[in-house]
Formats: structure tokens, sequence, C-alpha cells
């Protein structure tokens, strides 16, 4: 059984750094698309940061050049370092996974199966 685990999310303030990390189990994250989305009160969830089987990212607009994602598939962990973190950041953030390669690399939230239960980020002004 797949079973996607966030940790890593906490309160800072802006301009600080957080890297949130997502334990994957049950599948190895080799051959899979994975991906960070977020969601505020109030919002949509929205796609952050993704990565393809072949390593290949794509950013919303809104974290390019400020967050950065990873995958480690020897310890099945996906990464996303966040720097530069702004008010509008705050959100629980959730890692995603898809079982195979998505062309192009995927930010829609219907692309992605499987789901961890989020950990919130929270950055003050």
């Amino acid at each position: 059984q797949v079973q996607l685990v966030e940790s890593g999310g906490g309160a800072v303030q802006a301009g600080g750094s957080l890297r949130l990390s997502c334990a994957a189990s049950g599948y190895d994250t080799g051959p899979y698309c994975m991906a960070w989305f977020r969601q505020a009160p109030g919002k949509e969830r929205e796609g952050v940061a993704a990565i393809d089987t072949i390593g290949t990212t794509t950013y919303a607009d809104s974290v390019k050049g400020r967050f950065t994602i990873s995958k480690d598939n020897a310890k099945n962990t996906l990464y996303l370092q966040m720097n530069s973190l702004k008010p509008e950041d705050t959100a629980m953030y959730y890692c995603a996974a898809f079982p195979g390669q998505l062309v192009p690399v995927s930010l829609l939230r219907f692309d992605y199966r499987y789901w961890g239960q989020g950990t919130q980020v929270t950055v003050s002004s």
C-alpha cells in the first residue's frame, strides 16, 4: 500500500527557510512522478513544484527562484527546500505521487493518484 508522510513544516518569519520532506513507502520513488501542492484556507489546492522520473522539474511562477524540489530515490524521499519565504506561502503543504511518467511534468492535482496528509507552513511578516 502506498503511503506518503510529510514532515518539516513549522512557523517561520518572512525571509526564512524551511525544508519539507515526504517519506514514501509501499513503492520505489524512482518510476514515480512526484509533486508538492499547497492549500491555504478558503483557496483551491495549487501545484507548487513537481519532478518526473528522470529529474525534470517544474515550478509555479509564484515560487520560481525560491523553492527547489528534489528526490532521493535511495531513501524514497521527496524534498522541498523553501527559501525567502513570504506570508503568502502560508498553507498546508501536501506531497503527491503518480505511478509513471507525466509528459509534460504536471502541476495539476487531478493527475496525481496518491496523497499525503499534509504539513502546515506558517510564515509571519
